[in-house]
C-alpha cells in the first residue's frame, strides 16, 4: 500500500503511508516543513548530519536543503503528516500581521520540537487529510497552513526571523559546501542556487578551485567513497549507490569499474576472500 500523492505540485498538506521501507533517495526541501510521524521510523542526512526521527516526532525542517532519508515501517506501516510552508502563503501572512525578519536567523535547521497542547491539538485537527476528506478544500487547507503559521510563532518565536526572510541564499564558501553535498544527486543549476551564485559562475568558480568541471569531479568524488565504502567498510554496491548519488546500479558498476578496473562486486568478493584466509 502506498497512498502518498503524486501530484506534480506539492499539496499544502500530505499525508504519507507505506507499508515497506521506502528509500526514495533524494529530496530537495523547497518550502518550510512541519511534519509529524504518525508511526514507524525515519533517517534522514542533510548535509554530514544524519537525524534518525520515530513515532510522535514533531519536526520543522528549513527550506532550500538537500536530503536522503529512509522510510521504515514498525508494526506494518510508516505514516507522517507534512505541512508546507510555501512562500506565497508566508508572504501574505506577513502582510496580513505585519511581519517581517529583523535579523538574519542563525539557529538550527532542522528543529526537533517539544510537544505542547497547541502543537498536539493542531496535529489532532488534521484528520481529514489522513482520512482523504479534506485534501481537495483548498480554502480550508490554507488556513490550516495559516495556523500551523501561527502555532510556530508563539511557540517558537525565533522562527519569525526565518518564515519572513524572503532573500535568496547568499554566496557561501562553494568548496565547503560541495564537499558537504556531492552525494546528492542534483542539477548544477541548484548547486549553483544554494550556493549564491548564478549557473555561469558556480561554473566558473568551480574550476578556479577545483581545476576540474563539476560533473567530473562530482562522478570521482562519489566513486572514491564508494571505493572507500566497500573496501574498507565491507558494504556491498547495492547498499551504497543511491546515497552516493547513483541513480542506476548497472551505471554506478559501469562507472567504477571503468575508474578502477575491478567491478564493484569483484571488489567486494575480494575483500571477503582476504578475510577468509
Amino acid at each position: 500500500m502506498n497512498t502518498k500523492r503524486k501530484n506534480t505540485e506539492k499539496p499544502r498538506i500530505l499525508y504519507s503511508c507505506y507499508d515497506h521501507v521506502s528509500r526514495e533517495g533524494e529530496s530537495f526541501i523547497s518550502h518550510h516543513v512541519l511534519s509529524y510521524i504518525i508511526s514507524g521510523t525515519q533517517e534522514m542526512r542533510i548535509g554530514n548530519r544524519t537525524f534518525n526521527f520515530k513515532e510522535g516526532d514533531i519536526r520543522f525542517f528549513r527550506k532550500n536543503q538537500l536530503a536522503n532519508f529512509v522510510k521504515r515501517p514498525v508494526n506494518g506501516e510508516f505514516k507522517s503528516i507534512s505541512i508546507y510552508l510555501d512562500e506565497a502563503t508566508l508572504r501574505n501572512f506577513s502582510t496580513e500581521n505585519d511581519l517581517s525578519a529583523s535579523t538574519l536567523y542563525k539557529n538550527e535547521n532542522v528543529l526537533l520540537l517539544k510537544p505542547n497542547s497547541y502543537l498536539i491539538k493542531y496535529l489532532d485537527s488534521l484528520s481529514p487529510y489522513i482520512d482523504g476528506t479534506g485534501v481537495n478544500n483548498e480554502k480550508l487547507s490554507l488556513l490550516k497552513v495559516k495556523e500551523a503559521i501561527m502555532i510556530l510563532l508563539e511557540t517558537n518565536p525565533l522562527l519569525k526571523d526565518l518564515l519572513f526572510d524572503f532573500n535568496e541564499p547568499g554566496k557561501i564558501d562553494l568548496e565547503a559546501f560541495m564537499n558537504e553535498h556531492y552525494r546528492h544527486n542534483q542539477e548544477l543549476s541548484r548547486f549553483a542556487f544554494l550556493t549564491g551564485r548564478s549557473l555561469s559562475t558556480f561554473k566558473r568558480d568551480f574550476e578556479q578551485i577545483f581545476k576540474t568541471t563539476p560533473n567530473k569531479w562530482l562522478l570521482q568524488r562519489r566513486l572514491e567513497s564508494a571505493y572507500y565504502l566497500i573496501k574498507n567498510k565491507g558494504m556491498k554496491p547495492s547498499e551504497i549507490y543511491l546515497d552516493l548519488g547513483f541513480t542506476d546500479l548497472s551505471h554506478f558498476s559501469f562507472a567504477f569499474k571503468k575508474s578502477y578496473k575491478i567491478s564493484p562486486s569483484k571488489l567486494v568478493d575480494t575483500k571477503n576472500n582476504k578475510k577468509l584466509k
